[in-house]
Parts: C-alpha cells; structure tokens; sequence
C-alpha cells in the first residue's frame, strides 16, 4: 500500500485524493490490511459468471414469477444502468452513505468501500464497478432481475415483470433500532434551544426517539391511524442527515392543531418546526392550537412557478385536514427558501389565504430561536458532543 502517511497529510489539507481502479485518481484511501487484488471469498472473479441477456453477471438463478421467467424491457434495464451508486445512497438509502473526505464517500456497512467520481470500488474484496447495478449484484448479491426491479421501483420507472399490470407495493419503512434512552437526543435538542416539553412531548407520542448504534435524533412521520410511516434521522454529534428507507414523503413530521385549527404553519425542517413552536411557548401562547407540518427536504418548485407541484406532505395533509384555510409559511430566509414561498403562494393562492413570514433573523427559525436565548452555534455544538 502506498502513500499511507500522504493520505493522512492530504486529508489533513481537507482534500482526499482516491483512485479508483480503472480511474486516474490516486489509490490512497485503501486501509492496512486492505486486499486490492481480491481472490477470497466475495471476489468476483471468473468463477461461475452467468452471462445475463442484458449484459450483466450473477452468481443467483433468475428469479420466476408466477411460473414464468419476468420480462423486464431493454429500456428499463438501461435506464436502471444510468444510476450511478452515490445518487442510489444519498436518494434512496442516505444512512448508508459516510463522507470519507473531498469528494469522496464510503459505506457505513463496509468502510473499504469506496466511492469517487462516478466509480465505486471495495477495496477490501478486489471488487468495483460504475453503476448502482453493479453494487446491488456484487456487493449485496442480489439477482440481476431483482437488482433491476429495486433500481426501478425505486425510481419510479415504469416496468412490465409480469403479464398484467399490477400497482407498486408499498415499501415497508425500516427504522433504525431504538436506543433504549433518549439522553443524547435530549441534550442535543435542548442544546440548540428547543423546550424540554415539546421535546417530552414528541417522545411520548411517538414522533421522536433515540437511535442505534449512531445516537440520531429520529423524527417519525405518523399516518392518520398513528402508524409510522416517514423518519428523518438527524445526527446528535455530527453533520449527518438522513431518511430511513422506504419512508413515505407524503406523511413527513407533523404536530396536528389539538383543535383543528383552520390554520397551518409549514417549515422546511423538524427542528425549525419545534423552534417556532418554543418561541410560540416562550410568548405564553399555546403551541398546540395550529397545525405545524415540516417538509421531507427543501421544496425546489420549477423555473416557470405555474407548472410547479405542492411539496407531497403539503397536498397530502391539506386532503387530510380540509378544515385548514390559512397558511403561514415559514421556511428558510435564503434563496432556496425564498422561491419555495414564492411558487407556494402562486400555487395555493386560489384556494388559501398565504402569507409568508421566514424569521425576523438567521437562516432558519433554530438560528431566531438560539439568537433569542443568546446560544451561539458553538455552544450547540459542544453541548451536542458531549459525551
């Protein structure tokens, strides 16, 4: 292995050079220990490659479906190859992904795992390729057809697997294992200003736990029936964020009017929601009275606002609380935040009084409520590492 010490003193330089192989990057990310040239088990050599009709190689059988081989179109197949493994993890599976250094990331599964530039490679096995495709059939060892049809289901590409059409099912949403204390959690929610009721409150009513092995903060989307199904993970002593897979953008976290106000509050995040809803708290007003709904992510509608969509947790509580006529927006106080509110006022006008209000100072409303109660992003942070 070459250069240890000189990877070491680039990533000291914030700049992590890798290579690939097959690129033209430098290999200086392997481990020591790390096989580069694989022939153990894993290794996907010569030995027992099937040539699949559509160009690929799998150890697995295809599988049958109903009594006959599924037929997935050429066009499917290639559209599924586009995917390159980065957006397949940072879409579909972001816990899995880890910032290694520069533009360089890993899996927290297998951490000789490489990724950079459009190419992944393990170091670890001797084994690499380009596509999200080829990940799924090496690493996780799936068959090519289901490999392809996970790609597809994923991505919305529209399939033929078997003689009649048939709706997607649902996928079902895996949340991380429960920690059986929330004590990391608390401290680094309180640490960025958030009152301990709310914070209580979320915990009690199944919106918020502690997660296993990595301590995030989970905040739990729940159907009408009180069934999770969304999570955003948020990191208690890092940068990360994440959503559980199979987590439903249509039921993102939400805190519904106690009363069924017809007013709503919308926030980009969980943590902006539960920042207005301390402030409402701190000013003697009751936080519960409205309906405080955060979106799965930042809404970015079209360059032309007309042929924009609502935000899928927007339309989907919308059709769930009729009663609501007014909505405040209250998202981010930059760019992005600012053309949200103003195709979501374009959008909903017709139907709804809208008005927008991002906080009176920071970037988002955590930073109005730490500038409230003096806590600078430092002290958050340090409280939130604390150990």
């Amino acid at each position: 292995m070459h250069g240890g010490a000189g990877a070491a003193g680039q990533a000291g330089k914030g700049t992590v050079k890798v290579k690939i192989p097959g690129s033209r990057h430098l290999r200086e990310m392997a481990r020591p220990g790390d096989r580069l040239h694989g022939s153990g088990p894993g290794h996907a050599g010569e030995q027992g490659k099937r040539n699949h009709p559509c160009g690929h190689y799998s150890d697995a059988p295809r599988r049958k479906v109903g009594g006959f081989m599924p037929y997935i179109p050429p066009e499917v197949v290639a559209k599924a190859r586009e995917m390159d493994l980065y957006t397949y993890l940072k879409t579909y599976e972001p816990q899995e992904l880890v910032h290694f250094g520069g533009n360089t990331y890993c899996t927290r599964e297998h951490d000789s795992l490489k990724i950079s530039n459009g190419k992944w490679y393990w170091f670890s096995r001797g084994i690499g390729g380009r596509s999200a495709l080829d990940y799924l059939i090496k690493v996780k060892e799936l068959p090519f057809i289901e490999a392809v049809e996970r790609i597809a289901g994923y991505s919305e590409i529209s399939t033929s697997v078997s003689a009649t059409p048939s709706k997607p099912k649902a996928k079902a949403l895996l949340l991380p294992e429960a920690s059986p204390t929330a004590d990391r959690v608390i401290r680094y929610l309180t640490g960025r200003g958030i009152d301990r009721t709310l914070i209580d409150f979320c915990l009690q009513n199944g919106r918020l736990y502690e997660s296993l092995p990595y301590h995030n903060a989970v905040f739990i989307g729940l159907d009408r029936y009180g069934k999770p199904r969304y999570a955003n993970l948020r990191g208690t002593g890092s940068d990360f964020k994440g959503e559980a897979t199979g987590s439903d953008k249509r039921l993102s976290f939400s805190i519904p009017s106690k009363s069924e106000s017809e007013n709503l509050h919308l926030f980009e995040s969980a943590i902006d929601l539960l920042s207005y809803a301390t402030i409402r708290k701190q000013e003697g007003l009751d936080w519960q009275e409205d309906h405080l709904l955060s979106l799965a992510g930042v809404y970015k509608p079209k360059a032309e606002l007309q042929e924009s969509s609502l935000p899928l947790a927007l339309k989907q509580y919308l059709g769930d609380h009729p009663v609501i006529r007014k909505i405040a927006l209250r998202l981010d106080n930059d760019r992005t935040g600012r053309m949200a509110a103003k195709a979501l006022t374009v959008l909903l006008s017709g139907d709804y009084v809208v008005a927008s209000y991002p906080p009176p100072s920071g970037k988002d409303y955590n930073d109005y409520l730490c500038h409230l109660k003096g806590i600078s992003k430092q002290q958050y942070q340090e409280r939130s590492d604390a150990r």
